[in-house]
């Protein structure tokens, strides 16, 4: 069976034969769902995916004999599938090698319940379930293809907004620009709570910029990258002031806050691009942004591990350029040097 055809097929790496059980027990609750194996470490995990072939991992971080970076490393090369990381968010040594495992190919990360109650239990497994469900739809490889870059604006700050695949696309990108770029970032990554720290600390290692949090009345640097602190959204108060409430939204952190605010502030000197990620967060922002007289692009629907997001931006008539990670990034550079 397939996502498209029938139930998604979903294989389970979890080291705890508690956590297993109760996942194998409340995933197979789910009608949609198919549980084809329960793998016990990751050597278990990376022969399953090469025998079963399924539609989805979930993938525990810490496991014997090789951990979940190394089997969705292995995973990716000899027999791709959707990896779903699965981990405790109290621990920062399991959150940094999360983000390790989306650096080697895994889409996202979730949190392992803390002690639950069973009906606390049964609603974080229908929201595991609803995400394995969500990536059943998401194409397995992607491609990503050079586009033209075009005459470039000034403007005083550049928004990101991502969702679903947006921290290696981040990573890419963020990890391709020169250390001496002269325009801000902010970043808006729909992220499960208490992973943001993770996220942070894991692009520090593989870009020039400063990568920082933002707190309530935060001034703008040139060439720093801004995340909010965990669960809260990120938005422009004024020209080069952020600030940043809690989030009260559908998504943490709000796509829409964040561009919106720019349009507000900024107008036509704002740069607003939205990346990989599922909705339709961000297009509402990206076609205030435009309408203000602003710079607007997104993410191509070849280089994407979701599309929905630039999709939908693209439907509102927020943008029709659409450029792959390279392009965005060459983008970025030459945006930098018009404001210079």
């Amino acid at each position: 069976m397939t996502a498209s055809s029938g139930k998604i097929r979903v294989l389970i790496a979890e080291d705890s034969e508690a956590m297993r059980n109760a996942l194998q027990s409340l995933l197979s609750l789910d009608p949609r769902i198919l549980v084809v194996g329960a793998a016990a470490d990751g050597e278990q995990a990376v022969a399953m995916a090469r025998s079963l072939r399924p539609d989805v991992i979930t993938m525990d971080v810490v496991m014997p004999r090789i951990d979940g970076v190394e089997a969705t490393s292995l995973i990716m090369q000899e027999c791709p599938a959707r990896i779903l990381m699965v981990t405790a968010h109290a621990d920062d040594r399991q959150i940094d090698l999360s983000f390790r495992a989306i650096a080697a190919g895994a889409l996202e990360v979730v949190a392992k319940p803390a002690a639950a109650s069973p009906d606390e239990l049964r609603a974080w497994a229908t929201r595991v379930c609803d995400a394995i469900v969500l990536m059943g739809e998401v194409p397995v490889i992607t491609r990503s293809r050079r586009t033209a870059v075009h005459a470039a604006r000034r403007i005083d700050a550049i928004g990101i907004a991502a969702s679903t695949g947006g921290p290696l696309a981040l990573a890419q990108i963020l990890g391709a620009l020169p250390a001496n770029l002269g325009l801000p970032i902010v970043v808006a990554q729909h992220i499960a709570e208490g992973f943001t720290e993770g996220l942070v600390r894991w692009l520090r290692t593989v870009t020039p910029l400063p990568v920082v949090t933002a707190s309530a009345n935060t001034t703008l640097r040139p060439g720093h990258v801004y995340f909010p602190p965990d669960r809260c959204d990120i938005a422009f108060a004024s020209a080069n002031v952020l600030h940043t409430p809690p989030s009260t939204g559908r998504h943490t952190p709000s796509c829409d806050a964040l561009l919106g605010s720019m349009a507000a502030t900024l107008r036509a000197r704002a740069a607003g691009i939205v990346l990989t990620g599922m909705g339709d967060d961000g297009a509402a922002g990206l076609l205030a942004i435009r309408d203000a007289g602003g710079t607007t692009m997104a993410q191509s629907a070849e280089s994407c591990v979701v599309f929905g997001m630039p999709q939908a931006a693209r439907n509102r008539g927020a943008t029709y350029d659409l450029r792959s990670l390279e392009g965005i990034t060459e983008a970025i550079v030459d945006l930098a040097r018009a404001k210079r």
